[in-house]
């Protein structure tokens, strides 16, 4: 191959780098007007926002609050017989309880903090 041939090979492989370039960014940004289209499109069809008077209110009795309350663990029904098995309308819906006591239990200066803190512990 000669010389020119070679320049003419590399100048058209890089016209066609830049043109293949050219058209994937057109079709890039095509498909980014189309996606913009849609959107408003769907967004058209949607429900209008609620105006303020359609806003959520509280309730006549005022805010609703948590209630806070101790819990236990709740034991695992037992079957009757061993080879009886427990039906799942059996079992309990919660797997703790409402504990009779309801003071919080609070931490005591005799006891130590947690395993390896150095303290004396109980005696």
């Amino acid at each position: 191959m000669s010389t020119t041939t070679s320049e003419l090979l590399a100048a058209s492989s890089d016209l066609l780098n830049v043109t293949a370039a050219f058209v994937a960014g057109l079709f890039i940004a095509g498909a980014l007007i189309w996606a913009f289209w849609f959107g408003m499109r769907v967004r058209d069809r949607e429900s209008p926002r609620p105006r303020p008077d359609e806003q959520p209110t509280l309730p006549p009795s005022g805010p609703v609050h948590e209630v806070r309350e101790m819990r236990e663990p709740d034991e695992m029904p037992r079957a009757a017989e061993e080879r009886e098995r427990l039906m799942p309308h059996e079992l309990h819906h919660a797997s703790t309880k409402r504990r009779k006591d309801q003071q919080r239990g609070r931490w005591d200066p005799g006891s130590s903090g947690s395993f390896g803190s150095g303290g004396l512990g109980r005696h």
